[in-house]
């Protein structure tokens, strides 16, 4: 017993506990933070080749396991934060994870680092297959982690029984489903969503839209109405409490500028919904409007910064004037933690699948880990003993890492061997394929828009059909443990947080 809790106390040098920050877990450690003020590679070296390093600290996380473990929180979730990174695959987390230590100044990187949410205790495995493909869309994922119930490609918040473009099905009330933001409402908890790409794009409508097709956006046949409109006039859409992200051109007619053919305004007949309801709102078109409001006056929050989707973090077009997903997320949560009932916030760092899909392995995990700020933002400010947070993606792609790179090869360059020099990320399909010769890319790699290898050329690279890694802390987050179906993620928040379908099995908890 003696020499285990001293072994403990050696190895707590070595490893800081977690704190605000995923990325000062390890930094701030008495051992590691010279090593990486003076880049000392041999020292760190010499600890890898010692199995008493390797041992000292997988015993340190063993112990920190087991404590969590052993107490799982099981109270009523006052409130629910639900992270989606689009189309982050499990070698996105890795290679993002690995580009993040890389670029915080380790010359060798000895595999510390972690996104914030790896730092939760629980992780699982969510199958994301559509009612009719092996490969989903994130529409019909949206549909299964939104509502519980599977669906077709290309639909949203319908049941399997409409196929895509058919208006007429949609309408019918039996092939319509709630979502759990509809559950929250009419458990009287506040809502939001928060998003990098439209807000009436596939992801977030999927909590509030029922469309035969994703693309209805600003526009939609027959009797069926588009999801903007659906949005701002229809439940559950015009009981949301916050609305963040792009897409101004959804709501706005053609001759503003808009895609609007109808000639409506839906920015200005939101504001007038709120005024004649006596609403405490507001309407934001920048990061400066934004940061100017005083959120404590504010009770319902659109706030619209871009035209089409936001721009990639970390680019020259951020001078547009755009709040990161962090602030997003902050401002988010401050409006609605003001109600005593609680609230659900839906946040999506949707533009890792954007990239991804131009072959951008770079801008992805630049996104990734912007990802992971707003992540540990929510982790911060919130109590896991009475708020769940879930963080998982609604679908892969086809990047992989690739053959055999040294521990300190930037991840997101290259390898040289005999055969030739390779890159260390490259896709199974899409445009880069015929955009240039691979030998004139390679000298681009590093940069942030450099188009990585694809084998099959395709206009866009194509989403892969792997198994998504699901984290969560907080109430209930043990239950998002083994593998299961992508449907099962709103039905288990529903059980934690007393809403929804499980409100009479969990009342009496």
């Amino acid at each position: 017993m003696i020499s285990c809790t001293l072994l403990l106390v050696v190895v707590s040098f070595f490893v800081s506990a977690k704190e605000t920050a995923a990325n000062r877990h390890f930094r701030q450690s008495p051992s590691f933070g010279n090593y990486f003020a003076d880049k000392r590679r041999p020292l760190l070296q010499t600890r890898e080749y010692d199995s008493n390093f390797w041992m000292g600290r997988g015993m340190f996380d063993l112990n920190r396991r087991l404590k969590v473990l052993e107490s799982p929180i099981v109270g009523r979730a006052k409130n629910i934060v639900f992270f989606l990174g689009d189309g982050m695959s499990l070698s996105t987390v890795t290679a993002a994870r690995v580009y993040m230590e890389q670029t915080s100044g380790s010359s060798f990187p000895n595999g510390n680092a972690s996104l914030s949410f790896e730092y939760f205790p629980y992780t699982g495995l969510a199958r994301t297959y559509c009612v009719d493909k092996q490969v989903a869309d994130s529409a019909c994922s949206s549909t299964a982690y939104m509502t519980g119930v599977k669906a077709n490609s290309g639909t949203l918040g319908v049941t399997g029984a409409v196929r895509e473009n058919d208006c007429e099905s949609s309408l019918e009330a039996k092939n319509r489903v709630d979502s759990i933001l509809q559950w929250a409402q009419k458990a009287g908890k506040s809502t939001g969503i928060v998003t990098t790409t439209r807000v009436t794009h596939a992801s977030p409508a999927g909590g509030y839209a029922h469309s035969a097709n994703r693309d209805w956006e600003s526009s939609a046949p027959g009797d069926c109405l588009d999801i903007a409109q659906q949005l701002v006039t229809q439940e559950p859409g015009i009981e949301l409490d916050v609305i963040m992200g792009g897409g101004r051109q959804e709501f706005l007619p053609k001759y503003i500028n808009g895609n609007r053919e109808d000639g409506r305004d839906l920015i200005a007949e939101w504001k007038i919904r709120m005024k004649k309801n006596n609403q405490r709102y507001d309407y934001v078109r920048n990061k400066t409007e934004l940061s100017n409001l005083n959120l404590n006056n504010v009770d319902k929050l659109l706030g619209l910064f871009s035209m089409s989707h936001m721009s990639y973090t970390g680019t020259k077009e951020l001078e547009r004037d755009e709040p990161s997903l962090s602030e997003m997320t902050l401002a988010a949560i401050e409006v609605l933690r003001k109600n005593n009932n609680g609230y659900v916030l839906f946040v999506e760092g949707g533009r890792i699948d954007h990239a991804h899909h131009q072959n951008l392995a770079h801008m992805a995990l630049t996104e990734t880990i912007a990802f992971s700020k707003a992540v540990d933002v929510a982790d911060t400010i919130t109590n896991p003993k009475n708020t769940l947070i879930v963080v998982t993606s609604d679908h892969s792609h086809t990047m992989t890492i690739n053959g055999y790179p040294a521990r300190e090869d930037s991840i997101i360059g290259e390898v040289d061997r005999e055969e030739g020099p390779y890159s260390i990320l490259s896709y199974a399909n899409g445009p880069s394929a015929s955009a240039q010769s691979y030998r004139k890319q390679m000298s681009k790699y590093g940069e942030s828009f450099a188009l990585y290898p694809s084998l099959v050329p395709m206009s866009t690279e194509t989403h892969g059909g792997e198994d998504v890694a699901v984290w969560a802390r907080g109430p209930w987050a043990h239950l998002f443990v083994g593998s299961f179906e992508q449907n099962m993620l709103p039905l288990i928040m529903s059980y934690a947080s007393c809403i929804g379908p499980n409100k009479e099995k969990c009342s009496n908890r």
